[in-house]
C-alpha cells in the first residue's frame, strides 16, 4: 500500500490509520531518512491505538513506553549498530508483553525482526510531501 501525504498531519494521519487496525503484539519497522516523518507517523499510530499522550522520538532513551489498553513501545535504533545490541536491552521481554512495537531506524537491527513484522518505508519527496509505502507480512514486495 501507498500513501502519499502534502503535511506533517496527513503523515500523522496515515500513521492514525495505521494504528487502529493494529493488534497486541504487531511490530512495525519504519525505515526513511532523518527529518522523514518517522515520528510523526508514530505519533498517528499512538493515537489510532487510544493512546492519549505526547510521543517524541527515543533518541537518547532508546525506547519509550506509551501505557494503554494497548500499549506503544517506541524505539529509536538510531545509537545502535546491531540486533544483538537490541537483544541486550531486552527485545526478546518487549516483544512478549502483548503491545505493539514501533521500531524507528530498523535498518540498524533488521535482523532482529519476526516474520510477522509490517514494514513503513517513508521517503521525502518534497519539503513537506512523504511516500509511504506500508508492507504488510503476506505481501510481496
Amino acid at each position: 500500500m501507498v500513501i502519499r501525504t502534502e503535511s506533517e498531519i496527513e503523515t500523522t494521519e496515515a500513521g492514525k490509520s495505521l494504528g487502529k487496525s493494529l493488534l497486541p503484539g504487531s511490530v512495525v519497522a519504519l525505515y526513511g531518512d532523518l527529518g522523514a516523518g518517522k515520528t510523526a507517523f508514530i505519533r498517528g499510530m499512538a493515537a489510532g491505538l487510544g493512546l492519549e499522550t505526547r510521543v517524541s522520538s527515543p533518541t537518547f532513551t532508546i525506547v519509550n513506553e506509551y501505557l494503554g489498553t494497548v500499549p506503544l513501545f517506541h524505539f529509536d535504533m538510531y545509537r545502535l549498530c546491531s540486533a544483538e545490541e537490541l537483544f541486550e536491552i531486552g527485545w526478546d521481554d518487549y516483544l512478549n508483553r502483548g503491545g505493539v512495537c514501533a521500531v524507528e531506524w530498523s535498518e540498524n537491527v533488521s535482523g532482529a525482526f519476526p516474520s510477522n513484522t509490517i514494514t513503513v518505508k517513508i521517503e521525502k519527496t518534497g519539503e513537506n510531501s512523504r511516500r509511504i509505502a506500508i508492507t504488510f507480512p503476506q505481501e510481496v514486495d
